[in-house]
């Protein structure tokens, strides 16, 4: 057998007192040594500072020139108001301006979804035949009150559409009103005679008001009448 190989270790020395070391931020080279800046300086960041910053964000000014969103999609709210609002008096109707003469459909949408809103209450599905009815009903006055008026009618199907459906206001109300008197009975059927007697008369004015023209009256209110006893019907059965 090959006899074991000796090394030679380098003895190993300690210091005999203590050694003090320097504390030494982070990050910082410590002194007495020879060695440059640090690769990683410390930096503070301030939140303050970036929330008080006089440079506004990237496309703030077109934001602030951009018209409200209703206005965009061409609803006038203080408009429908107006227009709803003038329906409320059925012996005085109220057309400051010729306010009807601009139609539009946001108003007759919000009325007859709340006058198919309160049948759904009453147990009644009619969103479709509330629909489908307001579409005849706008034709039907279109050609009744052109043929009448000959020549110089002046009455288009979106300003019938727009004037049907503001006049539902008072169908509205007895949709509601229905809710808490007995269908069938005689309660609901003498509210609804004079609901229709209210849009009727209303819808009649306003007719005449924006077509510019008055004549035969009676046949128009005939027309007008026979278009709210159908939604009528809707309510009392």
């Amino acid at each position: 057998m090959s006899s074991a190989k000796e090394f030679s270790v380098p003895p190993v020395i300690f210091p005999s007192g203590p050694v003090q070391r320097r504390a030494t931020a982070p990050f910082q080279p410590r002194q007495g040594q020879g060695q440059g800046p640090s690769p990683l300086p410390f930096m503070s960041f301030e939140v303050g500072a970036a929330t008080t910053s006089s440079f506004p964000p990237p496309g703030a000014s077109a934001l602030e020139e951009e018209p409200p969103l209703l206005e965009e999609l061409g609803i006038n709210t203080k408009q429908i108001w107006q227009k709803t609002t003038s329906i409320l008096n059925p012996v005085r109707v109220w057309n400051p301006n010729n306010l009807h003469d601009d139609a539009d459909l946001s108003g007759p949408v919000l009325l007859l979804m709340s006058f198919g809103l309160f049948q759904l209450l009453a147990g009644k599905i009619h969103f479709g035949i509330i629909l489908g009815w307001v579409t005849v009903s706008a034709l039907f006055l279109y050609v009744v009150f052109n043929m009448l008026a000959g020549r110089n009618g002046t009455l288009d199907l979106y300003r019938c559409v727009s004037l049907i459906g503001y006049c539902m206001l008072p169908m509205v109300t007895l949709s509601a009103l229905s809710l808490f008197l007995p269908q069938g009975g005689l309660a609901i059927a003498a509210a609804a005679l004079l609901v229709v007697a209210w849009s009727t008369r209303v819808c009649t004015k306003l007719l005449g008001q924006v077509a510019r023209w008055d004549e035969h009256p009676r046949l128009v209110a005939y027309v007008c009448f026979l278009i709210y006893s159908l939604f009528s019907l809707l309510v009392v059965f």
